[in-house]
């Protein structure tokens, strides 16, 4: 005679709870082998649920608090059932169909090893897909779902043992059910494969009784949350805690010491996995389990007391490489819509070959030079040490007793210099001859979010190789504009997808920083153009997209902080916008009208100049007539079909203009006693971007026949190619500011000391234009470019250093008394540099009547050595050995070493996250590259 079955039936007041829990109490009155007593649990009030608790005939009922889990209800109410009775255990959201219970008593009377009989779970929504059929796991504890979220086509009838199941809707022996209740400490996941297992360990197993079907939710009120956050918690705390249940007593020690290191382990396979959102749960369930000592006490002991054979008997039942496969790929079957990039066989290869002819052509003097020269730019260290010395906090390269955060533009050119380690300066050379096929490259790839055409791509590759501001900034030697308007396409190309996946966020975060860095004028309009896309992710109820862009600025903001929080203290916020590098003053700035056609400086294009050096007397007025085809195409791109795709690109164009437009004329930094206002250019080389995108648009989607098309991509690349003819020409005109050199900005003698003493500082005096004399001290070989500074650069408040300096350089150039060479040795200094300055016929009276009389007073005092005069100036040493330069104190070494471990974090998750896996990569193919076609084709 089959036993009699109590069911213990666990409600959830809830608002939908009611409808729910009337449907059960309804399946249950029509089961074709009717309950023999029926126990519900309410976790929380219940009120609302009392009349449908009294109507169905439960013999009991028992109020829990409102957190109660499952496992703990289901414990609250075992009490109640008789000796001798099975137990069936229901949620209020769990409908068995007429004949599940017979068949789960069945399961149980056909062999007496069975204790828990399973049911097959199927969806409450769609019947047809099962929910799940058994449960296994690996070696290592992994749970591995059997057949969860397939068709029901009858496939897995057949089966009957299995590890274990989902716990809703088991039937548990009589005889068993006392040690095989579900435990709470599992957190509401594995709370089926642990009864099983401890089932399998007492000698009894878990059959599978396919004809019981019960309609339940994929996450119900005994599953597992779908939430990731909170899924991702109660999944791992609950391997967690089997693995200290399981594991042999001498092992759990062992095991509980690396919880954290597992831990930390496990963060780095998230973020490589492009699963950051599991990151906090496993901190979580880390610190969970180890703090719940008793929890793993008291399931040890309740298999120890049911157990009678040996942990041999799991193994067969253990999940198979193939079902782990299937488990990990479910869908792998998905269809691939990307289409092939086509580099080589849509021309981009041979638009980027001949971008370097042109390059090598333009810039062939400079396969000559060892170090390049002139405008903005320095030579770098030479030693990779060096490099990133000068990027860290710490003691800057130039001033007394300063130390403050580098600027992030030190740590770009420390990559940059890496890149070749020999002669890191040589790496500028490269970098200027690489430039123009560079930026064909990064501007074909930003264009493929924008077309799938070939020829579209390649127009928009020449476009941005031949702006006018990447041009007025090769020409004149500004090397972070330069690396800008390299980076920017790349940041285009992976942050306008940053809201599909971690891969791209994690990538377009690296670039950001590169970006900010080598344009921090740029961070007001990329805010604006951040700012939106998080709207855009909320509008479009993107899956995940808000976090994922979110995340895109948190990098720069790690590297940034320092820089902020010390222009802030000294209340300069404004000096953030300087531009990073050497502050240098170019040509005259451009007008309004000029900035809007894209031209950061006054003769648009260089033009002016040219036509000078070719002795016509012509204005240069009609250059900026030659950009209009770009910018008709522009403006016409959001009236075509992918009008979306066409105002963001008018967007992005609309911030880079009026970013450049708000930072003309403002004036943060100071090079010696001139004021140096901020670029321009790297707001338009953004606008630029815009402008090309928008046009690219428009030749995309807007001109339907390819031969119009074509004829406008000829007209607008005409007019930028016509434009480009001075800078391109400059270098072999000998009108560019670049040079051969300097290897060094200090004579060759203090080079060749400076490899021998460490921090060997020198005084450079430079005589002004007004009669007074500016002082700079450098420390090492040279000043460098990645060795500035742009907190001293703005720097208005005169500290005691400053004092210091321009004390002693009073007294030096003077005809005055005064121990000065003490005083110079006493703050490390080695030598003393009269710049040669500017000793053209330009050089103003003053200037040169000063830097004579300083000649005569350094002379005439004892303890100076006059060196002699060097393309660099006058040199003199003194007698006496320097002090040395004092090391960092405590709280300098603390604050560096935070600084650098924070900026590290930072960047490892972002490297992560960016790093490209199988799994991110036949993700990506499963989206369309070109962005804008439906916003429901990218949410992956």
């Amino acid at each position: 005679m089959p036993p009699a079955v109590h069911a213990i039936l666990v409600a959830r007041a809830t608002p939908e709870a009611a409808a729910q829990l009337e449907r059960t109490l309804a399946a249950l009155r029509a089961q074709e082998r009717p309950v023999d007593a029926l126990t519900v649990v309410v976790c929380g009030s219940a009120q609302k649920l009392r009349a449908l608790i009294d109507s169905s005939g439960a013999e009991g009922a028992i109020e829990a608090p409102a957190g109660t889990s499952f496992a703990s209800a289901v414990r609250l109410a075992a009490g109640r059932v008789p000796e001798g009775r099975a137990v069936w255990l229901l949620a209020h959201d769990t409908q068995p169909e007429p004949g599940t219970l017979a068949a789960l008593s069945a399961a149980l009377e056909r062999a007496p090893s069975v204790a828990i009989a399973a049911p097959k779970l199927v969806d409450a929504r769609d019947p047809s897909v099962i929910v799940s059929l058994g449960v296994s796991m690996t070696r290592f504890g992994r749970t591995v779902a059997l057949a969860g979220g397939e068709y029901d086509q009858g496939q897995h009838d057949g089966d009957d043992d299995v590890l274990g199941t989902d716990v809703r809707g088991v039937l548990l022996r009589s005889d068993a059910r006392a040690h095989l209740l579900p435990d709470p400490a599992l957190a509401g996941a594995d709370e089926g494969l642990d009864m099983g297992v401890r089932a399998r360990l007492g000698g009894r197993r878990v059959a599978l009784a396919p004809g019981a079907r019960v309609h339940a939710p994929v996450a119900g009120m005994a599953g597992v949350s779908q939430r990731p956050m909170a899924q991702a918690y109660a999944v791992r705390t609950a391997q967690l805690h089997r693995r200290l249940a399981y594991a042999p007593a001498w092992a759990v020690p062992l095991h509980w010491l690396s919880l954290l290191p597992l831990a930390l382990w496990r963060t780095l396979l998230h973020l490589v996995a492009k699963a950051p959102a599991r990151v906090p749960a496993e901190w979580a369930a880390a610190v969970t389990v180890m703090a719940r000592l008793g929890a793993v006490a008291r399931s040890r002991r309740e298999i120890r007391r049911f157990r009678t054979g040996s942990w041999a008997q799991i193994t067969p039942l253990r999940a198979t490489r193939a079902q782990l496969r299937e488990h990990q790929d479910p869908d792998g079957g998905e269809p691939v819509i990307r289409r092939e990039l086509r580099f080589f066989s849509g021309g981009g290869a041979w638009t980027v070959l001949a971008a370097l002819v042109v390059s090598v052509a333009a810039f062939l003097p400079l396969l000559a030079w060892p170090v390049l020269g002139g405008g903005g730019l320095l030579p770098l260290r030479d030693t990779l040490a060096g490099l990133w010395a000068d990027a860290a906090y710490g003691p800057r390269a130039t001033g007394l007793d300063v130390v403050s955060p580098a600027d992030p533009f030190a740590a770009v050119i420390a990559v940059l210099g890496s890149l070749w380690p020999a002669s890191p300066s040589f790496a500028l050379v490269v970098l200027w001859v690489l430039a123009l096929p560079l930026a064909v490259l990064g501007g074909w790839f930003a264009a493929t979010r924008v077309s799938d055409r070939s020829g579209v791509r390649a127009t928009a590759g020449i476009l941005w190789a031949l702006a006018p501001t990447f041009l007025a900034a090769l020409v004149e030697g500004r090397p972070a504009a330069v690396l800008l308007h390299l980076l920017l396409p790349w940041l285009l190309y992976t942050a306008s997808v940053a809201h599909r996946s971690w891969g791209a966020s994690g990538a377009a975060s690296i670039l950001l920083i590169a970006v900010l860095a080598c344009a921090p004028s740029l961070a007001p309009a990329l805010a604006v153009l951040w700012v939106l896309m998080l709207l855009l992710a909320i509008a479009f109820r993107i899956r995940r997209g808000f976090a994922r862009v979110l995340w895109v600025v948190i990098p720069s903001a790690v590297f940034f902080l320092p820089l902020v929080q010390a222009q802030i203290s000294r209340g300069t916020p404004w000096a953030l916008l300087a531009d990073p590098g050497r502050a240098w003053n170019g040509g005259d700035p451009a007008s309004p009208l000029l900035l809007a056609a894209g031209f950061p400086g006054a003769d648009p294009g260089g033009w002016g100049a040219m036509l000078a050096w070719l002795g016509i007397e012509a204005t240069a007025a009609w250059v900026p007539l030659l950009l209009l085809p770009v910018g008709i195409l522009g403006i016409v791109a959001p009236m075509t079909p992918r009008w979306r795709a066409g105002v963001g690109a008018i967007v992005v164009a609309a911030v880079g203009l009026i970013g450049a437009h708000l930072v003309t004329g403002v004036q943060v930094a100071v090079s010696q006693s001139s004021p140096v206002p901020v670029w321009p250019g790297t707001g338009l080389s953004l606008g630029w971007l815009g402008a090309v995108a928008a046009a690219a648009v428009t030749l995309d989607a807007g001109l339907r026949r390819r031969s119009l098309a074509r004829l406008a991509s000829v007209v607008a690349v005409l007019g930028v190619a016509i434009v480009a003819v001075p800078p391109l020409t400059s270098v072999a005109r000998e009108e560019a500011q670049l040079t051969n050199g300097p290897a060094s900005t200090l004579p060759a003698y203090v080079t060749a000391r400076a490899a021998d003493e460490h921090d060997l500082g020198t005084l450079v005096l430079t005589a002004q234009p007004d009669g007074g004399v500016a002082a700079q001290l450098v420390w090492g070989a040279s000043e460098t470019l990645g060795g500035q500074s742009t907190l001293q650069a703005t720097d208005q408040a005169i500290d005691d250093g400053d004092r210091t300096l321009a004390e002693i350089a009073g007294d030096l150039v003077a005809a005055s008394s005064g121990e000065v060479q003490e005083r110079l040795s006493d703050v490390g200094v080695r030598f003393v540099l009269l710049s040669a300055g500017d000793t053209s016929p330009t050089e103003t009276d003053a200037a040169r009547t000063r830097r004579l009389d300083a000649i005569t007073a350094i002379d005439q005092r004892p303890g100076f050595v006059r060196v002699g005069e060097t393309a660099k100036g006058v040199l003199w040493r003194l007698d006496a050995d320097p002090a040395p330069r004092p090391a960092l104190d405590e709280r300098d070494r603390a604050t560096a070493g935070t600084i650098a471990t924070g900026q590290a974090i930072a960047l490892l998750i972002a490297l992560l996250l960016a790093v490209p896996t199988f799994a991110s990569r036949r993700e990506s193919r499963r989206a369309p590259r070109v962005v804008g076609r439906g916003y429901e084709e990218v949410d992956a």
